[in-house]
């Protein structure tokens, strides 16, 4: 008996142990990021696109003008106006340089209109592209000779929804942001999580596409996806059948640990009996 009692223990141990390390490889290749990368990347590869983030309709986008040459015509420029977000005046210094720049909406259009200049056209337009063509516009009305114009979007943020370990809403704080960027600043995807396939949403030209992204595949790099833009939405999912195997392997491991306890306590009662009848 003592010696049957401890084959079943030892095979529950090995069988409990092979199937730990079953489930940790099947898992593990269901959360590595970038899978194939160790390939691919054995020597620099060349960025196939080099994003820079549009502007759309109902951005809200800060002007900032300054003059070198003529700081006094810049008063033109400091005018509260109905698109103007910001109520407080705008000042400049002895050097031309604007102490507070005005927000506008971009106009379903795509147009801002600005004091003294009116309306220019920026969809679809970097901020340093809206940034010349203001300046162009400037010198077209013969306004400023040599004005500088600098733009920055103000409200751009992204939404993450679903399997993450703190959905919300991400404001970019650059202009070049990609998807692990925003699902960082998420407390990363959840261990349950299914990485492949996280939709992204996104309006452009009136039109909302869909995106499906792969994140355990190294081409994500490749996707117009792979940098977010303003207002996009990210929608994780999460993968069911994964959490009930997980469960359900967590209960059985459960189960095992209780079997193997009692039969440790079993082989230890016999021993001590086998002992005390010994002596």
């Amino acid at each position: 008996m003592k010696k049957s009692l401890f084959v079943f223990t030892k095979e529950l141990i090995l069988v409990l142990l092979a199937v730990l390390l079953t489930a940790s490889c099947v898992s593990k290749k269901k959360i590595v990021y970038f899978q194939g990368s160790e390939k691919l990347y054995t020597e620099a590869q060349k960025i196939n696109q080099m994003y820079e983030m549009k502007l759309k309709p109902a951005d809200q986008i800060l002007v900032k003008i300054t003059c070198q040459t003529e700081p006094e015509l810049l008063s033109i420029f400091a005018r509260d106006v109905t698109m103007g977000l910001l109520g407080n005046q705008t000042s400049y210094n002895q050097s031309g340089t604007l102490s507070n720049s005005y927000a506008y909406t971009v106009t379903n259009d795509g147009i801002v209109i600005l004091p003294a200049i009116g309306r220019v056209s920026v969809n679809n337009l970097t901020c340093d592209e809206a940034a010349t063509a203001i300046e162009e516009r400037i010198k077209e009305l013969k306004l400023i000779k040599d004005p500088e114009v600098t733009v920055r979007l103000q409200n751009a943020r992204v939404t993450v929804v679903g399997a993450v370990k703190t959905p919300r809403t991400v404001n970019l704080t650059s202009e070049r942001n990609t998807i692990i960027d925003i699902l960082a600043q998420c407390g990363d995807l959840d261990v349950t999580s299914l990485r492949k396939n996280v939709k992204l949403f996104r309006e452009t030209n009136g039109e909302r596409q869909m995106y499906t992204l792969d994140l355990t595949d190294v081409n994500i790099f490749n996707s117009p996806a792979f940098y977010v833009e303003q207002n996009d939405m990210i929608y994780v999912e999460p993968n069911n059948s994964l959490g009930v195997k997980s469960s359900a392997f967590y209960t059985f491991l459960s189960a095992g640990a209780s079997i193997l306890g009692l039969a440790s306590s079993i082989v230890a009662l016999v021993f001590a009996i086998k002992d005390e009848a010994s002596n």
